[in-house]
C-alpha cells in the first residue's frame, strides 16, 4: 500500500508532466528532448518547491506548531485530496446524470441518427481545418527541405521531419541526391535547429490530427450507414436483417454461425431498446441512491447513507462475501462516474481522448495524471459513504489500509469537519445543472457548437451532416457497383478469355507443323516464293545492290537473270 499511494502521488506531480514535455518536445535526439522537457517544468516544479518552502519555514518559525514529520506528511495528502475531491465531485455530478441518460437516448433510433448526423457535419468541418492545417506545414516543410541541402550539416534534421511526413507529401518532396550546393560560399538565411524542432513539433502534430480525423470520418460513416439500416429494417416483413454495404473486416465464423441475420434483427429491431431502457432505470436508480448518500453520510444518528446501512446490516451477520460485493459494487459505479467524464472532456485540440487507438501521448498522460488524482479521494468518499472512515463514523474501531497509510484528518480540523462532509453536498447542483443542460446551452451561446435539439443551429448542422452522409453512401454504392460489374465480367468472359488463348495457341502450333511438312517436301512447279526466301538470304548475305525501281520490269532481279522464270 505504501509503494502504491507514493507511486500515484509521484506520477502526476514529477513523472507524467515530465513525460509529456518529452512526448510534445520537437527535439532530434533523447538528449535534446529531456533538456526541452526540464526546461519547460522547471516553472512546474518550481512553483511546487516554493510553496512547500514557505511552509515548511512559517511551521519552523510559528511556536504555536509543534508538528512533527507524521502530522506534515498528513497535511501534504490532504492538500493533495482536497484538490483531487474538488475535481471528483465535478465529474462525479456530471457521471451521474449523463450516464443513465445517454443509455436512454440510446434507446431513441431518431435521437441516435440525429446526432451522427450533427457529428458528421462538426467532423466534416475539423477534417477539412486539419487537412488545410497539413498542406500549410508541408508547404513550410518544402521549403525548409529546398532551402537546407545534402551537404548542409542541418539536412539530418531536416530527413528526420521528411520521415513523419505522410507518404504522398514525400514522394512529392522527392529528393534530388546529385544537388549539392556549396552553403558556405554562399550567403544564404538558413534556419536554425530551434526552428526546425519547433517545424518537427508541428509537423507531428499535425500529421497525426489528419490521420484522427480520416480514421474518425470513416468510423463515423459506418455508424451512420448502420443506424439507416436499423431504421430501414424496422418495417421489414421478413424480419432478417439486411445490410447496406457488407463489412469490410473479416467477421468470425462463430459469430456468423450464432448471430444469423434474423437473430439480429431481433436484437437490433426489437430487444435492444429495451435492454437499453431497462439498463437506465437501474443506472439511473443507483444515481439517486449515491447523491441522497453523499448528501447524508454525515449524520451516524441515525444512518441515512444507504451505502452505510448495507454495509452495517451485513457486518451484523458477518456476511463477508456481500460485504465484498456491496464494496465492489459501489466503488465501480462510483469510478465509471467519474472516469467516464474524464473520457468525455474536450480542450479544444489540447487535450481529447480519440477512439480507436487515436489519441496522441499527450492527451493519454494527462488522462494518466488525472486518474492518479482522482483515484485517494475516490477512495477516501467511499470510506467517506459507508462510515468506514473513523473521521465520519467518530468511532475507536480498527483503522482501513487507507486510514492507515493517509493518516488520520483530523490534524487539520477545518478540513476533516468541514470541507470533506459538506463540499459532497454540492454534487446535487452539479446534478441538476446536468439534468437541464446548462453548460451545454452556455457553450452554445458562446458560439461552440452544441447538439440541442430546439436550437435553429442544431437543425442546419443536422441538415448538412445529412446532405454529407447521403453523398458518401452515393459514393460508395457506385465503388461497389463497379467492383461487381468487374467482378461479373471476370467470371463471365474469364473462362472464354482462357480458350481462346487456348485455341490461338493450338492454332500456332498446327501453322509451324504445317510449315515444317512443307519444308520437308521435294520443290514443284510452284516454288517460286520459297526460292525468293533463300535468295534474300543471299542478297543479304552478299550485300548486293538494292532493286532499281526505276527500271522497266520489277523482275530485272540480277539474282533472277540465269533461272529465268
Amino acid at each position: 500500500w505504501l509503494m502504491w499511494f507514493w507511486f500515484v502521488s509521484f506520477c502526476p506531480r514529477i513523472l507524467l508532466p515530465f513525460m509529456q514535455s518529452y512526448a510534445r518536445s520537437g527535439g532530434f535526439s533523447i538528449t535534446g528532448k529531456i533538456k526541452t522537457a526540464l526546461i519547460e517544468n522547471a516553472i512546474y516544479y518550481g512553483t511546487y518547491l516554493l510553496i512547500f518552502g514557505a511552509f515548511l519555514i512559517y511551521v519552523a518559525v510559528n511556536p504555536n506548531f509543534n508538528l512533527q514529520w507524521n502530522q506534515l506528511q498528513t497535511i501534504g495528502i490532504a492538500a493533495a485530496n482536497t484538490w483531487g475531491l474538488f475535481l471528483l465531485v465535478l465529474l462525479l455530478g456530471y457521471g451521474l446524470v449523463e450516464i443513465p441518460r445517454s443509455h436512454w437516448n440510446g434507446a431513441k433510433r431518431g435521437y441516435l441518427l440525429m446526432k451522427t448526423y450533427f457529428k458528421a457535419a462538426k467532423l466534416m468541418t475539423e477534417k477539412a481545418d486539419a487537412e488545410e492545417n497539413l498542406e500549410d506545414i508541408m508547404e513550410e516543410v518544402r521549403k525548409v527541405s529546398e532551402s537546407i541541402k545534402y551537404n548542409h550539416p542541418l539536412r539530418k534534421c531536416v530527413d528526420t521531419i521528411l520521415k513523419k511526413c505522410p507518404t504522398e507529401y514525400q514522394e512529392r518532396m522527392g529528393r534530388n541526391m546529385d544537388d549539392y550546393e556549396d552553403f558556405d560560399e554562399r550567403q544564404n538565411s538558413y534556419p536554425s535547429e530551434k526552428s526546425l524542432a519547433k517545424l518537427h513539433k508541428q509537423v507531428i502534430y499535425s500529421v497525426q490530427r489528419h490521420r484522427r480525423t480520416q480514421v474518425q470520418w470513416q468510423i463515423l460513416l459506418e455508424q451512420a450507414f448502420y443506424l439507416e439500416d436499423v431504421a430501414k429494417n424496422e418495417s421489414s416483413a421478413t424480419r432478417q436483417f439486411v445490410h447496406t454495404f457488407h463489412s469490410q473486416e473479416p467477421e468470425n465464423k462463430i459469430i456468423q454461425y450464432f448471430y444469423t441475420p434474423t437473430v439480429e434483427w431481433y436484437w437490433e429491431c426489437l430487444l435492444r431498446p429495451w435492454f437499453y431502457r431497462v439498463l437506465a432505470v437501474v443506472l439511473a436508480t443507483f444515481s439517486v441512491i449515491v447523491v441522497w448518500s453523499e448528501c447524508t453520510f454525515f449524520s451516524t444518528k441515525p444512518v441515512l447513507s444507504l451505502f452505510a446501512v448495507f454495509i452495517q446490516l451485513a457486518e451484523k451477520t458477518y456476511n463477508y462475501i456481500y460485504i465484498e460485493m456491496a464494496c465492489f459494487l459501489t466503488i465501480f459505479f462510483l469510478s465509471i462516474c467519474v472516469y467516464s467524464t474524464v473520457f468525455r472532456i474536450r480542450v479544444f485540440n489540447y487535450y481529447y481522448l480519440a477512439s480507436h487507438h487515436q489519441t496522441d501521448a499527450y492527451s493519454l498522460l494527462f488522462s494518466g495524471m488525472l486518474f492518479c488524482r482522482l483515484t485517494p479521494p475516490l477512495c477516501l468518499n467511499f470510506l467517506g459513504l459507508t462510515h468506514m472512515d473513523a473521521t465520519i463514523s467518530h468511532k475507536n474501531t480498527q483503522p482501513t489500509a487507507y486510514t492507515s497509510i493517509m493518516g488520520s484528518m483530523r490534524v487539520l480540523s477545518f478540513v476533516a469537519d468541514g470541507f470533506y462532509i459538506y463540499y459532497p453536498m454540492l454534487v446535487v447542483i452539479l446534478c441538476i445543472a446536468t439534468y437541464f443542460s446548462l453548460g451545454t446551452r452556455c457553450l452554445n451561446l458562446l458560439g461552440f457548437q452544441q447538439f440541442m435539439g430546439d436550437s435553429e443551429m442544431t437543425s442546419d448542422l443536422i441538415d448538412e451532416g445529412k446532405e454529407l452522409i447521403r453523398r458518401e453512401k452515393r459514393k460508395r454504392q457506385r465503388q461497389e457497383e463497379g467492383e461487381n460489374r468487374r467482378r461479373e465480367w471476370k467470371e463471365r468472359y474469364g473462362n472464354r478469355d482462357d480458350s481462346t488463348r487456348s485455341r490461338a495457341v493450338h492454332t500456332d502450333q498446327k501453322e509451324s507443323s504445317f510449315s515444317e511438312t512443307n519444308a520437308n517436301r521435294p520443290l514443284s512447279k510452284y516454288t517460286r516464293s520459297n526460292g525468293r526466301t533463300e535468295r534474300d538470304r543471299i542478297e543479304l548475305l552478299q550485300d548486293a545492290e538494292p532493286l532499281d525501281f526505276n527500271a522497266d520490269s520489277v523482275n530485272d532481279d540480277p539474282l533472277e537473270s540465269d533461272s529465268g522464270r
